[in-house]
């Protein structure tokens, strides 16, 4: 996909979701707000600035925001690849580094494998240094996006 028809859908997406997603949504006001979509040779990009209100102690990042951030990009990976909504089924975190908030991180994911609706999926959370966070799950695919989108599926 070119990188204009990976914004449309991603705008597209989000609107039939009322853009209030807590970890992508425009219009979710103490949301995450992951945004700047790419998708390179399978691989599943977005970025995102926690804001001080993420904290854990003392500036660190909270490890259940950098989960967040990483469930979302998983579950994008098998929207912008194999075209499904999906749902978590498992998910295997293993933090490296520590994180801060007030600067920007890059989350990227992908589909490692498809069998029937399952997905298994792999990605990170990264800092200036490489991977602070990594991540390992098997999402349940609910919906097509294509049926969802022209109105066959909720995908709710």
């Amino acid at each position: 996909m070119r990188p204009d028809e990976i914004a449309d859908l991603v705008d597209r997406i989000r609107r039939h979701y009322d853009d209030g997603c807590f970890a992508c949504g425009r219009e979710n006001p103490i949301g995450l707000h992951l945004d700047q979509f790419s998708l390179t040779d399978g691989t599943v990009e977005a970025s995102f600035t926690p804001r001080a209100d993420y904290r854990g102690f003392v500036g660190s990042l909270h490890g259940g925001i950098a989960a967040t951030a990483l469930d979302e990009i998983l579950a994008w990976a098998g929207i912008l690849g194999p075209g499904v909504m999906s749902v978590t089924a498992r998910l295997d975190l293993r933090y490296r580094t520590p994180l801060t908030t007030g600067r920007p991180y890059r989350v990227r994911g992908r589909v490692d494998d498809v069998s029937g609706r399952r997905l298994r999926v792999s990605g990170d959370l990264l800092d200036d240094g490489g991977p602070a966070v990594t991540a390992a799950g098997v999402y349940v695919a609910t919906a097509n996006v294509a049926d969802l989108l022209a109105g066959h599926a909720t995908g709710d």
